[in-house]
C-alpha cells in the first residue's frame, strides 16, 4: 500500500538550487512510484530580503555576494546548469531575442502569492504557480519583482487576477511570510531548498533523484514506527 508523506520544502524562487532539488525529488517519487506518494507545501525563505526594486545582474550579483570574479561566477552558474540537466529540470532562456538581462528580484510579493495560494487553493495550486514563478524567471526572464508581472504569472495559472491582487496588497501575507521564514530559523534552516518530511525529518540541499529514495526510504519506515 502506498504510504503518503508531507513534504514541506522552505525555498526561493531566486534560487537555482531549489529547482534542481524540485527536479530530483520528482525522480525520486517517479521511482517510488506504488510505494511512497507525497503531498508538497512550499514556505518562504528569502536568499535576499535587502534587494533593490531594481534588482541586480545575476552575474554580477553571484559575483558579490559570494566574493567571486566574474569568470567565477559564469563557472557556477554552468555547473548549476549541468546539475539541472541531470535533474530533469531547466535554467535556460528559451524566449524571444534579444535576451533580456537574467537578474535578480526581490521575492517578498511573489512569497506572498504562494502562501495565498496555498491558503486559499491548495497544494496542487501552490505547486503549480510555484513552478509557473520557476519558469517566469530562469526560462523567461520576466520581472517578478513586479507585482504586475507576478499578477499575470497568477492569471495565467488560472488564479482570479484580483483576487491575486488582493493577496499582494493584503499585509497579513507578508507577516504570514515572516512567521515562516522564523520557522525555518527555528529549525536551523539555513539554506534551501531545505524539505522537512513529516514534520520531522530534514533533506537539506539539492540532492540526486538516489539520496531523495534513500532519504524518502528511511524517513517513511520511522514514520509507520512512531505510528
Amino acid at each position: 500500500m502506498t504510504q503518503t508523506l508531507s513534504i514541506d520544502i522552505w525555498s526561493d524562487v531566486m534560487c537555482p538550487w531549489c529547482l534542481v532539488g524540485w527536479g530530483g525529488l520528482q525522480q525520486a517519487l517517479e521511482q517510488l512510484d506504488g510505494e511512497i506518494d507525497a503531498q508538497t507545501r512550499w514556505h518562504p525563505f528569502e536568499l535576499n530580503p535587502d534587494m533593490p526594486a531594481e534588482g541586480e545582474e545575476r552575474t554580477a550579483h553571484i559575483a558579490r555576494k559570494y566574493g567571486r570574479t566574474l569568470e567565477q561566477s559564469r563557472g557556477v552558474q554552468d555547473q548549476m546548469r549541468e546539475a539541472a540537466q541531470r535533474a530533469g529540470v531547466s535554467l535556460d532562456y528559451e524566449g524571444g531575442e534579444p535576451a533580456p538581462d537574467a537578474m535578480m528580484w526581490n521575492t517578498l510579493a511573489a512569497h506572498k502569492l504562494l502562501t495565498w495560494a496555498l491558503e486559499a487553493h491548495g497544494e496542487d495550486k501552490q505547486t503549480e504557480l510555484k513552478l509557473a514563478l520557476f519558469a517566469a524567471h530562469f526560462n523567461q526572464r520576466r520581472r517578478i519583482g513586479e507585482p504586475e508581472v507576478l499578477l499575470d504569472i497568477a492569471e495565467e495559472v488560472g488564479f482570479d487576477r484580483e483576487a491575486a491582487k488582493a493577496a499582494l496588497e493584503n499585509r497579513d501575507y507578508a507577516e504570514q511570510v515572516r512567521a515562516g521564514e522564523r520557522a525555518a530559523y527555528r529549525m536551523n534552516i539555513t539554506g534551501v531548498p531545505a524539505m522537512v518530511v513529516g514534520g520531522k525529518f530534514l533533506i537539506p540541499g539539492a540532492q540526486p533523484a538516489e539520496a531523495y529514495v534513500n532519504a524518502l526510504r528511511r524517513a517513511a519506515e520511522k514514520l509507520k514506527d512512531d505510528a
